[in-house]
């Protein structure tokens, strides 16, 4: 019994351990992504072309 329960710590323990360093690994692969250059600039188009629309939609009063 004690056995199993010393194995059901240290797999605790080791999973726990590589799913925190994945965790940071996914982290710091968005920041990057998200710090690129061109992601940045499709950012500001992409927020251009929203509050585009959503000038249109106020300015005709929503109805189409």
């Amino acid at each position: 019994m004690l056995k199993f329960l010393l194995g059901i710590g240290v797999g605790y323990v080791l999973g726990t351990r590589a799913g925190r360093e994945r965790y940071e690994q996914l982290v710091r692969t968005y920041q990057r992504t998200a710090d690129h250059p061109a992601v940045q600039g499709a950012a500001g188009i992409a927020r251009a072309t929203v509050e585009g629309a959503v000038a249109n939609v106020r300015r005709d009063g929503g109805s189409h």
